[in-house]
């Protein structure tokens, strides 16, 4: 009776093997110049995509995720930013490391979320796809476990499989909330950005979907030509209607997971990130004797041995941080030159800016309410409902210069300032 038990059990897994389907291609939609706002300052010097979080940039972390799944072959990049060198450069490198076909394609205008993949159908349809990962760049979480789970738990009958997150009431309204039936998974009812509690199950920004799903975008595309409105949106104008109909399914995320809107997050994702590392690029990580905690440090910087970094701390390349300088939970990009006995705390310092002799560059850090277990970072507002820059952490500007013995805490200074004769420093101020 047993071997008979074993021998069913085993055809019933070749078939629930058979029914899996083959992911060969991912879709990482990377925005545009016009999205990304509240990153700015960061943002105008660089696309948010390119924005270094723990040492490599964002989209870098999603691309290397992708292409720890074996069967993917293909990796397309589709965003609204125009093809410049410093992003071809990207991209090549890319392919050289990963050895993987990766292209970036720009969308004529913002197409929308299911537009811009609509647009480029036919190049995600080759070589017989049958399903494909869609991702957004700005969202932050295990990548590369949950791609793995997402085609573990996925029926080929699921047309739209999406990750969905569990987060505090409160903060759902800003992100598409999910009805989910607990017992078969399937999103029964989807609105995106409520404006009063729906559901704490979010849309976290990472989908597993079938080709068929090109159908149900060419309907909305045949109904709106000749209007003047291209875009489509995957949330509002797909999801939001095919919910209910058998269609969209949510494969739950238990892990840490955020979306990356402010410089705020970005600091905070860094963190998360370097934490990953540990299981799966501990190399990455120093082991030099004045790092406290997670620390990256590029091979080209010049760290002081008594200099003292960490926890949660990235330095670029070609950083020089000189001797008793102390840095604490903050990116430190590239050039930028911390000079002796300076103090960064809870910052992000610009490209190739200097910090003086004794300064003290403080920002107030992200954390999350240790009793609020669903809790994610926000960081929607910089400022509360009187025009107060809220609590936040401080950015430097690219090429912004620091004097000596100086105190900035809270705030954000725009690129190329010299803050020479402000000895008394600056405090809950944006300076333009």
């Amino acid at each position: 009776m047993a071997q008979v038990e074993n021998l069913f059990n085993n055809s019933q897994r070749q078939n629930y093997q058979r029914e899996k389907t083959m992911v060969s291609k991912a879709v990482i939609l990377v925005g545009g110049p016009g999205k990304g706002t509240r990153f700015r300052p960061l943002s105008l010097d660089i696309p948010k995509p390119l924005f270094p979080i723990a040492g490599l940039p964002l989209v870098q972390h999603h691309i290397e995720s992708c292409a720890s799944i074996e069967t993917i072959k293909e990796i397309l990049l589709i965003g609204f930013f125009q093809p410049t060198e410093q992003l071809n450069r990207f991209v090549r490198e890319m392919k050289d490391e990963y050895k993987l076909n990766i292209r970036y394609l720009q969308e004529y205008s913002l197409l929308g979320t299911a537009g811009s993949i609509y647009l480029f159908r036919d190049l995600i349809l080759t070589s017989g796809t049958e399903a494909f990962f869609l991702i957004f760049c700005d969202i932050f979480c295990d990548l590369r476990g949950i791609l793995s789970n997402m085609i573990a738990f996925r029926e080929k009958w699921m047309n739209y499989l999406v990750m969905g997150v569990q987060v505090e009431n409160e903060q759902s309204m800003n992100y598409g909330c999910m009805g989910v039936n607990p017992q078969t998974n399937e999103v029964v009812h989807y609105i995106e950005k409520p404006s009063s509690f729906v559901s704490n199950h979010i849309n976290g920004g990472v989908y597993l979907l079938s080709t068929e799903v090109f159908d149900d975008i060419s309907k909305i595309f045949q109904e709106r030509v000749g209007t003047g409105n291209d875009s489509i949106s995957l949330e509002s104008d797909i999801l939001s209607k095919q919910a209910g109909q058998g269609k969209v399914f949510a494969f739950m995320n238990e892990a840490f997971w955020m979306s990356i809107k402010s410089a705020g997050s970005a600091v905070y994702a860094s963190r998360i990130m370097m934490e990953m590392y540990k299981k799966y690029h501990p190399n990455r990580l120093s082991t030099d004797a004045n790092c406290d905690g997670n620390v990256y440090i590029h091979p080209s910087a010049k760290v002081h041995p008594s200099a003292k970094l960490g926890p949660h701390v990235s330095i670029g390349s070609n950083v020089v941080v000189e001797e008793g300088a102390r840095v604490k939970n903050s990116i430190i990009l590239d050039g930028v030159i911390i000079k002796k006995h300076a103090c960064v705390l809870s910052s992000i310092v610009g490209w190739h800016s200097t910090v003086g002799s004794w300064t003290r560059v403080e920002g107030t850090p992200t954390q999350l309410h240790p009793d609020r277990p669903h809790a994610t970072t926000d960081n929607f507002y910089l400022f509360d409902d009187n025009g107060k820059l809220l609590p936040t952490i401080t950015i430097l500007g690219r090429d912004t210069i620091t004097p000596d013995e100086t105190i900035i805490r809270n705030a954000i200074i725009l690129p190329g300032k010299e803050l020479h004769g402000m000895k008394l420093g600056l405090q809950n101020q944006i300076l333009l």
